[in-house]
């Protein structure tokens, strides 16, 4: 297969380039998981940026996005032939469902260099101050009390509570994060718009343009943009029917041709 008909497959399938490959020379492509927050579906084109040759085979993995925007591979890089390509990005969509999930803060978890499966947002770090206060507190406590007998009153369990370094609940109660559903069919116009926290905060009518080609399950968007004079990467253009509420910088589809609004799915 050629390199023409390479980048064709994934095109269609809703990809886009990176503008530089930090590890390598070959051009990486991605998009957003059709349903998984923050993940993304990465491939290696095994195509050479400066040559337009194919060096290798196609690599597909899954990245989570953490709170830092770094990128944290959350499932093993598959290679493949070119005729396998569309199966094993399937198969990756499909293996985000078995990635362990962080009990405290939901991010997905990932190998890291020391072997250890750990939370892509590094949510323990945030513990480590607090447990080395609670530490020394508890080390100056004995010095003091030392070969003497206090009682303790309801001040002072009140403050030795303030210094628990852990959950008091084994399962602490995590709000559900709201998802917002738009009905997108195929011949569509549309635009984008950016959404911080569930509000929208810039509209590119004007500035972004695009038909809906296909709608598949999962409410997977297909679009062809004809026109984008943003800065926006065409990587990261929306390519679903849905997002999540969330404090980070989010886009969304925005149908020009007919009313249509988001509603929260229940």
């Amino acid at each position: 297969m050629t390199v023409v008909q390479r980048k064709a497959i994934l095109k269609a399938e809703g990809f886009f380039p990176h503008k530089k490959n930090g590890k390598g020379t070959s051009i990486i492509y991605s998009r957003k998981h059709p349903s998984a927050k923050f993940v993304r579906v990465v491939v290696d084109s095994g195509i050479d940026g400066k040559t337009g040759k194919i060096v290798g085979k196609v690599g597909v993995k899954l990245c989570y996005i953490n709170r830092q925007k770094q990128w944290r591979e959350i499932t093993t890089e598959v290679f493949t032939t070119n005729t396998g390509l569309v199966k094993t990005i399937r198969a990756q969509e499909a293996a985000e469902k078995f990635v362990k999930t962080c009990k405290h803060c939901k991010a997905k978890k990932f190998t890291a260099k020391s072997g250890n499966v750990v939370c892509a947002n590094a949510c323990w770090t945030t513990w480590g101050g607090k447990k080395k206060a609670a530490s020394t507190t508890k080390k100056s406590s004995q010095k003091i009390t030392a070969g003497k007998s206090q009682k303790i009153g309801p001040r002072q369990r009140r403050d030795q509570a303030r210094q628990r370094n852990y959950p008091l609940n084994k399962n602490p109660s995590q709000k559900k994060v709201q998802k917002f559903e738009a009905e997108i069919l195929p011949g569509d116009l549309v635009t984008i718009q950016e959404i911080i926290a569930g509000k929208m905060t810039q509209d590119y009518t004007g500035s972004v343009l695009g038909i809906v080609r296909e709608v598949e399950e999962h409410g997977y968007v297909k679009v062809h943009w004809t026109a984008n004079t943003t800065s926006v990467d065409e990587y990261m253009l929306p390519r679903s029917n849905c997002y999540f509420m969330s404090d980070v910088i989010d886009y969304r589809l925005k149908v020009l041709s007919r009313p249509v609004e988001y509603a929260p799915v229940t």
